[in-house]
């Protein structure tokens, strides 16, 4: 470059700076965006780390003590006793949820061949024991209630080791206050302690009491060993326990209630209501305010004072719509009520809070549509919470599984046990999988009913269409219709209609004639009184008749011989 000439380096630097200059600013002006992302992410960085933050942060990490939940769920239980929106919302919440019931049926029944596995969950269902815990309506109702003001439930399955038939007790959750874990998998629990302080009498009929201490092993934990006793503390391997637990969050051991975050609105709607209650009562302490000057204030002071007069029929006082009479220098006017007053649904907003603390509309929980009033609005706003109930019936039907898996794996791994088949732990998880002998399904459904209010012609027309493709059994059609029209007990009614073989049995067109189908007895002119139910047969078959090819009546003796027959057990 030096050695050109000065007019071509004046050339070349000019063309230079005209080809650098653009890529300059440009480098130029990238530089002082990242400088100002830097120093905006820096801000926000630090406002991270602003006083209120961090005490927020330290709340969700650390998780409340024991004591600090024994405390949690004494005022969501008294809030739900006290508080109407409290108690409104753990009345809908158990209402969305089991109010419908719910249908449990094992696919096994016992019919070709395989074992009565329905037997099985049958009996856990009907055991008064059970019945008291978990599988009656006012239990279920109860243990939705539980969810909503202790967060959590521990169910310890009490199992027989002869027989393995299963009774569930409720562990209370003030009781439990440590959940021991893998020490690798703080997710995966392995002990529940529980202490409590059992209450006894001795001969003399003296009240006594005594603290008692015990581990519970999770139903999920099956070590090889399993020791009697474990770090001090005797364990119940014979009561493994299911923990259902909401509202928990990332790291915690404990859920947390559905009413906690509802609590401090809801006292606010509580305190709006009663300071509104306060300022109608100040309101209609006075009504009427009277101006008068000189010696007529003393008159008017005295008329004001004096009795009404009274009806001299009745005796009541004459007090509505009274003249006043004044002086002329007296003026009795109403106290002006328009800048005083307070509407009442001026705290709805503080009501929705609540609402949306327990996931509840605010029609609903309110009871009242508000001063909008629109019905659709309400109903509009129920679709997310029938999602969200629909979400908590998921929880329950996961509870139900492991639960029922587990009566049915126990029935088959005692030595008198109804079921028969093997067990296979696997070797990675240590999870016990049962096969059942003569080739019997262990599945069991569990059948919601919808919480949409769906037209009931529009789903009879659906499963007759669905019928019509020949691709669903008769059985299961038919426990369609009977759910689509809320029969209850639907389980029983399908097995009347089922042989010894497990085979359907259509009902029988009633033949014409006494006792036939009444609108064909009209159509040909005969008395539709006679008209009644048929036999049960196969829809193609044709009627049965009393009648020989020939058309002469059997001899009713040889159908009593055959009745006879039939009772002893068959003749040669």
């Amino acid at each position: 470059m030096s050695l050109l000439p000065a007019p071509v380096r004046r050339v070349v630097e000019s063309v230079r700076s005209r080809i650098t200059a653009p890529v300059r600013e440009e480098l130029t002006a990238e530089r002082n965006n990242n400088e100002l992302l830097s120093e905006a992410v820096a801000d926000l960085e630090r406002h991270l780390y602003e006083p209120e933050w961090i005490r927020l942060a330290a709340l969700t990490e650390v998780e409340f003590s024991v004591d600090g939940m024994r405390q949690l769920r004494a005022i969501c239980r008294l809030m739900t006793l006290k508080n109407p929106m409290i108690k409104r919302g753990a009345a809908l919440r158990a209402a969305y949820v089991w109010g419908q019931g719910v249908e449990i049926t094992a696919r096994a029944n016992g019919k070709n061949g395989q074992q009565d596995v329905q037997a099985v969950v049958t009996a856990f269902l009907d055991d008064p024991g059970n019945q008291r815990t978990i599988t009656s309506a006012q239990a279920q109702s109860e243990h939705e209630h539980a969810l909503y003001t202790d967060g959590e439930q521990y169910l310890a399955c009490f199992t027989n080791p002869r027989t393995g038939f299963v009774q569930v007790r409720k562990l209370p959750a003030d009781e439990i206050t440590e959940i021991i874990t893998n020490p690798e998998d703080t997710t995966e629990p392995w002990f529940y302690r529980r202490q409590w302080t059992q209450v006894g009498y001795d001969a003399q009929g003296t009240r006594t009491t005594q603290t008692r201490e015990r581990l519970y092993p999770c139903i999920d934990y099956k070590p090889r060993f399993r020791p009697r006793v474990f770090a001090g503390v005797e364990v119940a391997w014979d009561a493994p326990v299911i923990h259902q637990a909401v509202n928990r969050p990332s790291g915690w051991q404990h859920g947390v209630p559905d009413s906690y975050a509802s609590i401090d609105w809801a006292r606010a709607y509580k305190v709006f209501l009663e300071d509104w209650a306060t300022v109608v009562k100040a309101l209609s302490r006075f009504a009427f305010r009277m101006t008068s000057k000189g010696s007529a204030r003393a008159q008017a002071r005295a008329a004001l004072s004096a009795a009404p007069p009274r009806d001299p029929v009745t005796g009541k006082a004459q007090d509505a719509g009274a003249t006043a009479v004044t002086p002329m220098d007296a003026i009795l006017e109403a106290i002006p009520k328009s800048g005083a007053t307070i509407d009442s649904d001026s705290g709805r907003p503080i009501a929705s809070m609540a609402a949306a603390g327990v996931g509840l509309p605010v029609t609903m929980l309110l009871g009242d549509p508000g001063t909008t009033g629109a019905r659709a609005t309400a109903e509009t706003l129920d679709q997310p919470t029938e999602l969200e109930m629909g979400q908590r019936r998921q929880l329950h039907t996961a509870l139900l599984r492991r639960l029922l898996a587990y009566v049915i794996t126990a029935a088959v791994r005692a030595p008198s046990g109804p079921l028969k088949g093997t067990i296979t732990r696997d070797p990675y998880s240590g999870a016990d999988t049962v096969t059942l002998d003569g080739d019997t399904s262990t599945v069991v459904d569990i059948d919601w009913p919808d919480l949409d209010d769906t037209d009931v012609t529009d789903l009879v027309q659906a499963i007759v269409q669905a019928n019509g493709t020949g691709t669903i059994p008769p059985e299961h059609v038919l426990r369609l219709l009977l759910t689509a029209l809320g029969v209850r007990h639907v389980d029983e009614l399908v097995e009347e209609m089922l042989d010894d073989a497990g085979e359907f049995q259509w009902p029988k067109k009633p033949p014409l004639g006494p006792g036939g189908d009444a609108a064909a007895l009209m159509r040909s002119g005969r008395d539709p009184t006679g008209a009644g139910p048929g036999p049960m047969d196969e829809p193609n078959d044709p009627p049965d008749n009393d009648s020989g090819e020939d058309g002469t009546e059997e001899d009713p003796a040889s159908d009593e011989e055959d009745d006879e027959d039939e009772e002893t057990g068959g003749g040669p």
